[in-house]
């Protein structure tokens, strides 16, 4: 973990860990409003080569519009980011630590939001990590 991010790496395919991510995000209320595919991205405005890669924005409506209604101006830290991507350590799942905000923005409010969000996102990341059973 990084001093602004929480990460989870998984020795599962790509293409399982994007659907599995979107589904523990789904089940701690948050919607995915932007997915960013990094690599088409890539090859298409570079024409470079990189490994998979996607960034999905996520959003708790109830808890972006506390934030907004606390300070307005920490819109520019939304959507929390959350990404996967493939390494040679397996696929990392790695979030933007919502603790950031209250580091950037002092208000008990922000905290109390950040606070929240830290702990479900930290149990979808959790949850990623719990190996699903096989019927």
């Amino acid at each position: 973990m990084s001093g602004y991010t929480m990460a989870v790496t998984l020795d599962q395919p790509y293409d399982d860990v994007v659907s599995r991510v979107k589904d523990a995000l789904a089940e701690q209320g948050f919607g995915v409003l932007t997915e960013i595919d990094v690599r088409a991205t890539m090859r298409a405005k570079l024409g470079i080569d990189v490994p998979d890669q996607v960034i999905l924005g996520a959003c708790r409506p109830e808890l972006a519009h506390r934030a907004l209604d606390a300070a307005p101006s920490v819109a520019a830290l939304l959507p929390c980011n959350v990404t996967v991507r493939t390494t040679d350590a397996g696929t990392v799942v790695e979030v933007v630590d919502p603790a950031v905000m209250s580091r950037l923005e002092d208000s008990a409010e922000i905290g109390a939001v950040a606070n929240e969000a830290r702990s479900r996102l930290s149990a979808a990341l959790q949850a990623l990590a719990t190996i699903p059973e096989v019927a």
